[in-house]
């Protein structure tokens, strides 16, 4: 049986050019051809087998994600998939529910059963990576970011807040709320500042109370949403740093009579249409965010790592996109 050492020697390219061919990383459209023409004719066959056991790990990938009820994760999840499909990858998906010792308990799995590496959306700022790491594996951060030193895809978080509010700003609105995750996550707080950002520079002022922590899901928003409209002063709009907490502020609002052409709703994220009124959610802005991009890349990344890129640590920083509905705005002077 032919060897890789043999397919680069007839295709005149080193053996980790012909690997990267196999696994499915960047190589030129020539060498491919190239490598894919010498393979051919050696009659050569990867065997995955003899390369597991050289490697010592699987040819699995771990994908940790805090809710696979939120549409934006099981985008995202579908992007890592499909990356990982192309170069003969599998991914075992983990549902975390952003709890550290479920996540904790995911990572210990994925050291023992040798997989070849992890993406992951950590649970907290204090994510535990300690034994996946010590294996070596490699690991890529993704829609939020670690203590530890790996590779790391994400959202331009702070943009996505400013774009949320500036389109409420712009639409005359002016005592905007915001609605944003934990507190110490920095994904989350990334997004209020952005919102504050906007409403220290244009004037509308910061309340006191206008800020809110929650929870990432529905009861989150609800709740928070109804302490908003309880203050003395309630606000007029509000940003919401997730889609799902946007949601709930919208049953909230309608469960007060208030419905969304009333009052501006901004969302970072998109919004589930099946769980809301059409009518109500193409009112809501929406801070569009490259899930299934997001999933990709970090895929990518991974893949290098996995076939042996040794270059310096990575951060890729991806942009949203606002999508304003028609709202109808609001007499500035109000």
């Amino acid at each position: 049986m032919a060897t890789i050492y043999e397919v680069a020697a007839l295709a005149g390219v080193s053996p980790a050019t012909v690997s990267r061919v196999f696994n499915g990383l960047t190589v030129s459209e020539e060498k491919q051809r190239l490598v894919r023409d010498a393979a051919a004719r050696l009659a050569f066959t990867p065997n995955k087998t003899a390369r597991r056991l050289r490697k010592q790990s699987s040819e699995i990938i771990a994908l940790l994600i805090p809710d696979i009820e939120n549409p934006f994760y099981t985008a995202l999840a579908r992007g890592v998939e499909d990356r990982a499909q192309e170069s003969g990858f599998s991914v075992v998906l983990c549902n975390t529910d952003d709890n550290p010792a479920k996540e904790l308990r995911y990572l210990q799995i994925a050291a023992s059963e040798q997989m070849a590496g992890v993406i992951l959306s950590p649970a907290s700022d204090e994510v535990d990576l300690g034994a996946i790491v010590s294996l070596g594996r490699p690991v890529v951060a993704v829609d939020r970011t670690t203590p530890y030193p790996v590779d790391a895809v994400k959202i331009d978080n702070r943009a996505a807040g400013i774009a949320a509010t500036t389109a409420l700003v712009e639409a005359g609105y002016r005592r905007i709320a915001c609605i944003a995750g934990p507190a110490g996550i920095e994904m989350t707080e990334d997004r209020f500042l952005g919102w504050r950002q906007v409403a220290a520079a244009r004037g509308t002022g910061v309340h006191e109370g206008y800020l809110r922590h929650a929870n990432f899901r529905v009861d989150g928003g609800h709740a928070a949403m109804r302490a908003l409209l309880a203050l003395d002063t309630p606000p007029d709009a509000v940003v919401t740093t997730n889609n799902l907490m946007a949601i709930g502020a919208l049953q909230a609002l309608a469960e007060a009579g208030i419905s969304p052409e009333q009052f501006g709703v901004a969302a970072v994220g998109e919004l589930p249409f099946v769980t809301m009124a059409p009518a109500a959610v193409a009112s809501v802005v929406q801070v569009r965010l490259p899930a299934r991009y997001l999933g990709r890349t970090a895929a990518t990344m991974l893949l290098e790592r996995i076939a042996g890129d040794t270059q310096p640590l990575r951060t890729v920083v991806l942009r949203a996109e606002v999508s304003p509905p028609p709202l109808p705005g609001k007499d500035p002077a109000l």
